[in-house]
């Protein structure tokens, strides 16, 4: 059999030699940045220099009076649960569908995590959030699924009416709003983790936000101790006396990476408008294809597009399986088309399913299972990914990838069998 299909003899649509896609955009005012930097410090300790510059500029765009700066995302959601009060027999709703992250410091503080189904955007289901509150639910931790909000609104009626803490894990969403109200300042508080290819990145790192002063001054001795804790925490506080040590926890972000989220935020709001393009040139010409769903943020909702997530319908391509697809289209040169792993319905992980293995509190208390969540694994499987550029000289090759998976869906019949 002949066929146009890059699989199965054709020319490869995708010209454009690689990378395809590279993030952060290292540009020579990064550069002469971090070099400025190198010759100011490369080891701060307290709240000064470019620690305390990044953590006002976050502060001021995003409308909040504590930030805190950390080594990672995983360290900012640490310190967040914490701050927050949450510990051993504590149950905090979690999405079923997210980067595990958001979900295993819990596990180091005693809580339990119960896992709650998405919706049709992978984000939480509020209807499954209202059925899993109990006596012992403390809090609602959402997050914004590839940069689109989960639908803050509903969640934030259910915290109030519960009484429960709304927490946010805005890692994929920087920027990202709803009514212009930016995600990770709904709730108590928020982690955002600064990581490689997220919206705003510092290579490695991570913040927390929050108006709360008390939850301010527990980020502080979780996983910063003496001198900032020494400077910051007013002298009467009840638990000043434990500043020198605090938790024993060291998770303070490197001052090189800070400096690059610092030149970075410069132009946050920038790339996130190119993105928005790209994002609706993409939905534009790929909505009509058959096979294929793309999301299409409600009006007044802003994503931050860290991911384009396409949503496969098999049915509709003669029951094509999605990693046949998916070959195809890594065939034809659309190598940034990725089939998320990591990020994945929790009770797939073994951590989830049998975690006393590491944690032996934890035996026979969680023994989530595949199946138990049949929204989220669903979308999940049927979930292929593509980043979203920023450039105006991006588009030449947004039009290749756009061509190449119109090129799969046409020929779609001869990859069956």
């Amino acid at each position: 059999m002949t066929s146009a299909l890059a699989l199965l003899g054709g020319t490869p649509t995708v010209t454009t030699p690689e990378p395809h896609f590279t993030w952060p955009p290292v540009t020579s005012s990064t550069v002469e940045a971090v070099r400025r930097q190198l010759g100011d410090a490369i080891s701060i300790y307290d709240r000064s220099g470019v620690i305390a510059d990044l953590e006002d500029a976050l502060a001021d765009y995003f409308g909040v009076r504590h930030v805190v700066l950390t080594s990672s995302g995983t360290t900012a959601l640490h310190s967040l649960y914490a701050a927050c009060g949450i510990g051993p027999g504590d149950e905090v709703i979690v999405p079923a569908y997210t980067f595990f992250a958001t979900v295993t410091p819990l596990l180091h503080l005693g809580a339990i995590p119960v896992l709650a189904e998405c919706d049709e955007t992978g984000n939480l289901n509020p209807e499954d959030v209202l059925r899993r509150i109990t006596p012992k639910t403390t809090a609602i931790m959402a997050t914004h699924l590839w940069g689109l909000p989960a639908d803050m609104h509903a969640l934030k009626v259910l915290a109030d009416e519960h009484q429960l803490l709304l927490l946010e894990d805005g890692s994929h969403a920087h920027g990202a709003s709803i009514d212009g109200q930016r995600v990770g300042t709904f709730g108590h508080a928020a982690a955002f983790s600064m990581n490689g290819p997220k919206p705003l990145s510092a290579g490695e790192g991570g913040f927390v936000l929050t108006d709360n002063q008390d939850v301010f001054h527990r980020v502080l001795l979780h996983g910063q101790y003496n001198k900032r804790c020494r400077n910051e925490l007013p002298t009467a506080h009840p638990l000043y006396r434990y500043a020198v040590t605090g938790m024993g926890l060291k998770f303070r972000i490197h001052p090189l990476a800070a400096r690059i989220a610092l030149e970075q935020l410069d132009h946050l709001n920038d790339y996130l408008d190119g993105r928005a393009r790209v994002a609706a040139h993409l939905h534009e010409q790929l909505a009509e294809l058959p096979g294929i769903t793309v999301p299409q943020p409600p009006l007044r909702v802003r994503s931050a597009w860290y991911g384009l997530p396409l949503r496969y319908h098999q049915r509709e391509l003669g029951g094509l399986p999605p990693e046949r697809f998916h070959q195809a289209l890594q065939a034809e040169g659309c190598h940034e088309v990725d089939r998320p792993g990591s990020t994945c319905p929790l009770n797939l992980l073994p951590l989830f399913q049998a975690p006393g293995a590491l944690f032996p509190a934890y035996v026979g208390r969680l023994g989530y299972a595949p199946g138990d969540f049949p929204v989220a694994e669903e979308l999940h499987r049927n979930t292929l990914k593509l980043p979203v550029w920023h450039r105006e000289e991006d588009m030449p090759l947004v039009d290749q990838y756009i061509e190449g998976i119109r090129k799969v869906t046409e020929h779609h019949r001869d990859l069956q069998g």
